[in-house]
């Protein structure tokens, strides 16, 4: 897993993230907070997923929002 953040506002793509992930609370998206392990980590955690198919619905999520670049 990588420590990468979300470029940008992370509040622009909070609402995003809800929308796909609506399992997600208000605490985890503070603790994701733009972070894509986290990301990773919290859809395990809410869905009971294995990390490669939570890191695929994440890339899934990657290709359909572009504007949502991770950057160190």
């Amino acid at each position: 897993m990588n420590n990468d953040q979300v470029g940008g506002n992370w509040k622009q793509f909070k609402g995003k993230v809800k929308e796909k992930w609506g399992k997600l609370t208000d605490d985890d998206m503070t603790v994701i907070e733009g972070k894509r392990d986290q990301l990773v980590g919290k859809i395990q955690e809410r869905y009971g997923y294995a990390k490669d198919q939570a890191e695929k619905e994440v890339d899934s999520w990657e290709r359909n929002n572009p504007d949502s670049h991770w950057h160190n």
